[in-house]
């Protein structure tokens, strides 16, 4: 599509963005996000938890302050109910933009990993999408991406784990879940490679992001034998 570049707001602030970063912004006066359903069609939601941290604000001046000067927009994609929580690092741009979580590449590989579909991944009734930050904490002045605010989990976390009493499937996305969950401080690939010692009730995996494809190759043992066992396991949690 031709056209100049699209540009983020942040109530009076406007910044170009950066030439070769590509931005999925929104409106300055779109509403707050509540949900969509497979069909692109709202989600009315009543519960109050996921409704406060769609209204938090609590980093509006730190997101202003970044270069890319956005307002905050909290993605909560979780119902009490859920059977299979995936936790991970924070919204993109894109899905910043589209308000669904996982909305990008990294979101097809990982649907891939769990050898499931769209319409599966989205089915609130049966997967809790919960990121270490709820919105997304921008770039920096080297055009890079900004790590998840500690204070999202401080403040909610333990809340709306508590709120999804019924899950049997906990699936770590990168390493900021898994210190958060596992309260691991090795490396990513360390607690990947244990992986067997958390199964069948956690798999942790490195972040399904196209900057993590030397990995994989580097580590074939991931796709050959945890991939098959996790994708058994899904397929028997969400049956």
């Amino acid at each position: 599509m031709g056209g100049p570049n699209p540009i983020i707001r942040s109530g009076a602030k406007v910044r170009e963005p950066f030439r070769h970063r590509r931005y999925w912004p929104i409106p300055a006066s779109a509403p707050i996000y509540r949900g969509m359903s497979d069909l692109g069609r709202p989600i009315p939601t009543h519960d109050p938890l996921a409704d406060r941290i769609r209204a938090c604000r609590i980093c509006a001046e730190r997101f202003a302050a970044t270069a890319t000067a956005h307002a905050p927009r909290p993605v909560v994609w979780f119902r009490p109910g859920a059977r299979m929580l995936v936790a991970g690092q924070a919204p993109g741009a894109r899905v910043h933009a589209s308000g669904r979580p996982f909305t990008d590449p990294s979101g097809d590989r990982l649907r891939d990993w769990l050898g499931i579909d769209e319409a599966t991944f989205y089915d609130l009734s049966g997967v809790a999408v919960v990121p270490m930050a709820f919105c997304f904490p921008g770039y920096n002045a080297k055009k890079a991406d900004l790590p998840p605010p500690p204070i999202c989990a401080h403040t909610w976390h333990g809340q709306v784990m508590d709120a999804l009493d019924s899950v049997e499937l906990k699936i770590l996305v990168g390493g900021h879940a898994h210190r958060w969950h596992m309260g691991r401080q090795v490396s990513v690939t360390r607690t990947v490679a244990n992986w067997r010692d958390h199964a069948p009730r956690v798999f942790p995996l490195p972040h399904p992001s196209w900057r993590n494809t030397g990995w994989l190759k580097k580590n074939p043992w991931f796709e050959t034998e945890l991939l098959p066992v996790l994708r058994a396991r899904v397929a028997e949690v969400l049956s």
